[in-house]
């Protein structure tokens, strides 16, 4: 299977392709395109997210539609050969349907998710927290011009500037257009702030019409917005916990260097129905707690108009990069 997918491959420019899967049976999919973000350990979370989403929602009758779903992250997947997605139909009921999906890469479990569908019932009665205050996107800069702007200053070192640069290219070739909107601090209540959307042009607005006698049209095109904002779900989450602890990427071995994070658990949320993923979101993102090498993030993803479209929790690996205690004091800690 090597010669389906090139080794370490860059995201697609389209988020289509980035979320395509081919049906090889009943409840078995394969992906068709797998990418590694810069420097990544192994496949975009997101893109594992999206297409376990997509393959599941296959499997479900088209007046379904997600309410939320939970991930656990297992082992990284390699670029190198693709993931086959295997879906349990849980059960099915009048008003709602659970499936469950394994993703498999060379024989091992990778990723597992469990998520649950519901016909919307989008008469009954809907309110959420507000959205924050942010500046409007045309106001902010995009992510690649920020980073080329951090790589242009003086004070960089050849070896950051090389790393800036390269992480700038790739975010070039994502789906995605990204744009740092700030952050705040209330009373010691971090909370970073970023539009995203997808590069893609938006769908027309009659996809989303609300109309009770055909359930099934506006299943279909929620579906797949649904499955696009599980693959921007993954985007920058974990690093709201690296930056709410200071730690940055150095070598040097110092309580401020970031030795590794990576995705643990996610789950995604939905509490709208009509929204488009090709118009901009602001994703907000806080992380109320660290400890053990684990870092818990949070994170509400609204509508340009202020509508909560979804939330999003996950915990994720985060360590510092600092030498382990010796076993000494490990027993002698053990003892107290």
């Amino acid at each position: 299977m090597a010669d389906l997918l090139d080794h370490n491959q860059a995201e697609p420019s389209d988020i289509s392709s980035a979320l395509d899967v081919e049906q090889l049976d009943l409840n078995l999919y394969r992906s068709r395109n797998l990418s590694m973000l810069f420097e990544a350990r192994g496949v975009f979370g997101g893109q594992v997210i999206s297409q376990a989403l997509v393959a599941a929602t296959r499997c479900v009758k088209p007046e379904f539609t997600v309410h939320s779903l939970h991930a656990y992250f297992l082992l990284s997947a390699s670029a190198s050969m693709p993931l086959l997605y295997y879906v349990d139909r849980v059960r099915d009921g009048r008003s709602y349907a659970t499936r469950s999906v394994r993703a498999v890469q060379g024989g091992r479990n990778v990723f597992i998710m469990l998520c649950s569908f519901q016909i919307p019932e989008f008469w009954q009665p809907s309110r959420h927290w507000p959205m924050q205050q942010a500046p409007h996107p045309d106001e902010c800069d995009s992510e690649v011009e920020h980073i080329r702007r951090m790589a242009a200053q003086p004070d960089q070192t050849e070896e950051s500037r090389t790393r800036l640069l390269g992480y700038a290219k790739s975010r070039e070739q994502s789906p995605l257009l990204v744009k740092y909107a700030g952050d705040r601090n209330d009373d010691g209540r971090r909370t970073f702030l970023y539009w995203m959307k997808t590069k893609t042009a938006k769908q027309h607005p009659a996809a989303f019409q609300k109309v009770r006698i055909l359930p099934v049209a506006i299943g279909l095109s929620l579906t797949r917005q649904q499955c696009i904002l599980a693959y921007i779900s993954d985007t920058h989450l974990v690093s709201a916990a690296a930056n709410t602890s200071r730690l940055k990427r150095m070598k040097s071995n110092s309580p401020s260097a970031l030795g590794m994070s990576a995705s643990l658990d996610h789950s995604v949320t939905f509490y709208k129905n009509d929204f488009d993923c090709g118009d901009w979101l602001l994703y907000q993102m806080t992380s109320p707690a660290a400890a053990q090498g684990r870092a818990f993030c949070s994170g509400f993803l609204y509508a340009q108009d202020g509508a909560l479209v979804a939330v999003v929790n996950q915990e994720g690996l985060l360590r510092a990069k600092v030498p382990p205690p010796s076993e000494e004091t490990l027993q002698a800690k053990a003892k107290m």
